[in-house]
Parts: C-alpha cells; sequence; structure tokens
C-alpha cells in the first residue's frame, strides 16, 4: 500500500471527537441514560475519548462497553460476508438506555449492523444512534450515521487507516492506494 494523504493529524481527530461529544450531549438533550458502546478494535478507544469529553463538559461520566466484532472487510480475505459477534462485553445493561455505537470508519455498513443485532440481543434500547471518526461512503445498506467527524469520499481501492493508542503510537488519519 502506498500513503496518499494524511487526512486528520492529532488534533483534527480530537476536534473532531470534541464536536460530536457536544452533539451528543445536544442531540440527547444532555446525557441521562446515555451508554457509549465501542465497536472493537479502535471504536474502543474513541468511546472513551468521547466518555472523557462529555465528563469534561458535564460531570458525567457514562458508561463505555465494548462489542468484539469479527469485520468482513472488501481489503482482507473472509469467510463469510457477513460480520460475526464473537463476544461482547454484559456489564451494561441497554434496557431502555441510549446507546451510542462508536467505530472508527464507516464503510459498507455491515459492522453496524452486526453491532445492532448484538445490542438488540441484549435488551430493547431506547435508541440506537452512531458515531463514526469517519464516513467513507459506499454503502451496501441502508445505514446513516448520526454523528460525524470527517466524510470522505474514496474509491473502493483505498484503505482509510485510523491510528490510535492504544494499538498505534500516534494519533491520526491516513488513506491509502492499494
Amino acid at each position: 500500500m502506498e500513503l496518499k494523504a494524511n487526512l486528520l493529524d492529532e488534533g483534527g481527530v480530537l476536534r473532531a471527537l470534541t464536536r460530536i461529544s457536544h452533539e451528543i450531549i445536544e442531540h440527547n438533550k444532555g446525557v441521562d441514560d446515555v451508554v457509549l458502546m465501542g465497536i472493537k478494535s479502535r471504536g474502543i478507544p474513541l468511546a472513551e475519548n468521547i466518555r472523557d469529553v462529555i465528563f469534561k463538559a458535564t460531570d458525567i461520566k457514562l458508561p463505555v462497553g465494548k462489542l468484539d466484532i469479527s469485520l468482513y472487510r472488501d481489503d482482507l480475505s473472509a469467510k463469510s460476508e457477513d460480520p460475526i459477534v464473537k463476544s461482547r462485553s454484559v456489564d451494561i445493561d441497554v434496557t431502555n438506555k441510549k446507546v451510542v455505537l462508536v467505530d472508527d470508519v464507516l464503510f459498507t455498513g455491515r459492522t453496524v449492523r452486526a453491532a445492532i443485532e448484538a445490542i438488540l440481543k441484549r435488551g430493547r434500547a431506547a435508541s440506537i444512534q452512531l458515531a463514526v471518526l469517519i464516513d467513507r461512503g459506499h454503502r451496501e445498506l441502508p445505514i446513516r450515521p448520526d454523528y460525524v467527524g470527517k466524510n470522505v469520499p474514496t474509491s473502493k481501492n483505498e484503505v482509510v487507516s485510523v491510528n490510535i493508542p492504544p494499538f498505534d503510537d500516534h494519533i491520526g488519519v491516513d488513506i491509502y492506494e492499494l
């Protein structure tokens, strides 16, 4: 793969997450009954960052759940076209909660569909919202994010890479040509 461009540096990522955090507060008229669910892997530290920004703004520390989903990606070989939920944390009750799913990149929508199914199996949420750092288009399902850090039109032969600790040594978003 060849680096095509740096889409967001650390400051850009942190500004996007701060904006998303404040939009969550505004859209939900506060954060009563809001829970964050990070989609593994990079959705989890993004959800934790959003939780921290919301805490600074409201003095309320939201719970962060973790969804472990095996991704079907067009750039990797896979046994199935549908994502499979391997495991999920059971420490958060979603019944009557406003669940905000957090993921790094929204592409085909199949991962989000699997995450929604996992949440619905846990209980009846009051609502399920979607926050993504990058929306790159190419949806295969009728899924649309409620909160977007940056819309990035891409071709299918490009890969969007979100870098965030603890998985990476820096924060940023890059786009690569296959």
